[in-house]
């Protein structure tokens, strides 16, 4: 090096990786210790330096150094892994965990991450899981068995508590597309006894049914449930984007009566007039047959809002079909309805070779006061006339 000139931080570092080449961990310490006098707040100094701490066997003093990396730079997700890494070999994969979660989070996408990648974010995944699914059992057994907790819905909520608390579930809140009417609260299947038509309505199945299978002769009266104008993002929708595998026929679409559907289907149609439907002018209630085709899945999406909740009653059911609300996922069986908030993600799938069949159709959150009903209404109204003056 010539007399009176100074070695650049990226030329100490240049050399520190041939002397690692070398096997000259020594010689690289040096460098990357001048290269940190020179520049001394560069996390990728820092970096280099838990490098060659590592490969010398120094694991706690290299995850030291990765920790100065990280006071510079504490969304460096490299720094993190490392760490991750580092901390598996000299604490063990539950305490390692904590810093994989951390390092997942910013994570790049699978087909963004460069290859020498791949196999260290796959470990990170694997620990992560493996350990939490230690946890879950954990507290399971700590806590015993969730029954004690009360009610049906105490018990659904205890068991879903206990996921979410070890990290294996996640918590689903209310993500409506239109109107979120505050504090009311997100359950994904709502319990049976606040609906006590329910059996009323599972009772008429068979009714249900007959004239079903009337209409279902010209499946051309059905048309896609989802239809996005051409100037619209499909996003998750491209699949089934006016497309037949999901299909609708309407008996109300948004608050109307379909008068010639309800003709062809009167018994059914005078049942749904004796139910609370949610009657919100140029809104609600919405009813339909929604038909879905075999092996055909509904991707996860959330509806319009959480001031009315959705009714499913299967009517055909070739074989097994699945929906999935939150973190519960349900059979749907014959006579057996349920109600649900569907600004919950949630998503479908039917996986029999035939024609899946359910009548869909919207009710008021029963939390909601007549008063916040006639409210919603004329705030919803409001809305759609401030768009027209």
């Amino acid at each position: 090096m010539t007399a009176g000139l100074q070695t650049s931080p990226e030329q100490l570092l240049a050399d520190a990786a041939a002397a690692l080449r070398r096997g000259d961990t020594a010689g690289a310490l040096a460098a990357i210790g001048a290269a940190e006098r020179a520049s001394p707040y560069d996390p990728q100094i820092k970096m280099q330096r838990a490098l060659a701490l590592r490969m010398s066997g120094a694991f706690a003093d290299a995850i030291r150094a990765l920790d100065d990396a990280l006071a510079l730079d504490p969304y460096n997700f490299l720094a993190l892994l490392s760490k991750g890494a580092l901390v598996e070999k000299v604490s063990g994969e539950k305490v390692a965990a904590r810093v994989y979660q951390n390092a997942l989070k910013l994570a790049p996408e699978e087909a963004q991450l460069p290859p020498p990648l791949k196999a260290p974010v796959a470990r990170a995944r694997e620990v992560v899981a493996k350990t939490q699914e230690a946890m879950e059992a954990y507290l399971r057994e700590q806590v015993g068995s969730v029954d004690a907790a009360g009610s049906e819905m105490a018990v659904r909520r205890a068991d879903e508590a206990i996921g979410i608390y070890a990290g294996r579930k996640r918590a689903y809140q209310h993500e409506p597309l239109l109107l979120h009417y505050p504090r009311l609260p997100a359950i994904p299947f709502y319990p049976r006894e606040l609906f006590p038509w329910l059996p009323e309505l599972e009772a008429a199945t068979p009714i249900i049914v007959e004239e079903l299978q009337a209409v279902l002769t010209d499946m051309q009266d059905f048309t896609p449930y989802i239809a996005f104008p051409k100037d619209v993002p499909v996003n998750q929708w491209e699949e089934l984007n006016h497309s037949r595998r999901w299909s609708s026929l309407f008996l109300w679409k948004d608050g109307e009566r379909q008068d010639a559907v309800c003709a062809r289907c009167p018994r059914t149609a005078a049942l749904l007039e004796r139910l609370p439907m949610a009657h919100q002018p140029e809104f609600a209630p919405t009813a339909m047959f929604s038909a879905l085709d075999a092996r055909t899945h509904i991707p996860a999406h959330t509806g319009s809002t959480n001031t009315r909740l959705l009714t499913h009653l299967p009517l055909i059911l070739p074989g097994p079909a699945r929906f999935r609300v939150g973190n519960e996922t349900r059979e749907w069986r014959m006579g057996e309805a349920w109600v649900f908030d569907d600004t919950i993600e949630h998503e479908a799938w039917n996986d029999s070779d035939q024609l899946r069949v359910i009548l869909i159709f919207d009710v008021w959150n029963p939390f909601l006061e007549a008063g916040e009903r006639e409210l919603i209404k004329s705030l919803m109204t409001a809305r759609n006339r401030f768009y027209e003056t």
